[in-house]
């Protein structure tokens, strides 16, 4: 018998479960089942007489499936997006000169973001002017 200590919490299951099920609705052959599914339905049509049941059919299964699928792939995007951010603080921390407050930005708020992003837009600005001028500078020294 496992100790409780030794079964998985429900965020490393639901994390398993929602990573193998984003690989496998990721799949060509998945997306293939799926058009063969509305073929199908589409095909039944005139045997249902187009009902309004036939029509309930779809629309439920489709509706189903997008609400489930929405948690697995926000699931999956939060993972990846934290991982993502992870692999970049380790490069702007490891990078020399880098301005390691960076290596956090993203727990900023919105209006902090921006504020860094106008901060940075103009650095960018101010760079390519000052090299814009450099090369012209070059230019008239030849």
């Amino acid at each position: 018998m496992l100790a409780r200590n030794d079964l998985p919490s429900r965020n490393e299951w639901f994390d398993a479960f929602a990573r193998k099920a984003s690989t496998f609705c990721g799949k060509p052959v998945v997306f293939l089942l799926a058009v063969g599914i509305v073929l199908v339905w589409a095909l039944t049509g005139p045997l249902f007489g187009y009902s309004d049941t036939w029509q309930l059919v779809i629309n439920t299964g489709t509706t189903i499936v997008t609400f489930l699928m929405v948690f697995l792939i926000q699931n999956t995007q939060n993972r990846d997006t934290m991982a993502v951010q992870v692999k970049l603080a380790e490069l702007i921390i490891a990078m020399e000169g880098a301005k390691n407050k960076l290596a956090s930005v993203e727990d900023l708020s919105e209006e902090e973001l921006e504020d860094l992003h106008r901060e940075y837009r103009q650095r960018v600005d101010n760079t390519g002017e000052a090299l814009a001028s450099k090369r012209r500078s070059k230019g008239r020294s030849r």
